[in-house]
């Protein structure tokens, strides 16, 4: 069984910052990329624990997988099936803050 993919508001608003960045110089590759981004969370509802551990945390719950430059950083909740994107963060910007 599939888990529930939730997005943190702050994740939604990270995503909604990337793709507005982008967009300045390419529209189309924005809303590409915004939706590779969408593709490979739905990904880790099938796949909850294929990300790896986030390093700086070491919570074996709190999980990223990389998209280009970018970390995007999840909670699995295996009680409840959730999956929770808590950050999608430019590596280059240091540790994420959860």
């Amino acid at each position: 069984m599939d888990f529930k993919i939730v997005w943190s508001p702050t994740a939604r608003l990270d995503l909604r910052d990337i793709v507005s960045f982008i967009a300045e110089d390419d529209p189309g590759i924005a809303e590409r990329f915004g939706l590779k981004i969408i593709d490979y969370a739905e990904r880790a509802s099938r796949f909850p624990k294929a990300g790896r551990t986030v390093p700086e945390f070491r919570d074996d719950k709190l999980r990223e997988f990389i998209f280009h430059s970018y970390r995007v950083i999840y909670r699995v909740n295996e009680e409840n099936k959730i999956i929770e994107i808590a950050r999608v963060w430019h590596a280059a910007r240091g540790i994420p803050k959860i």
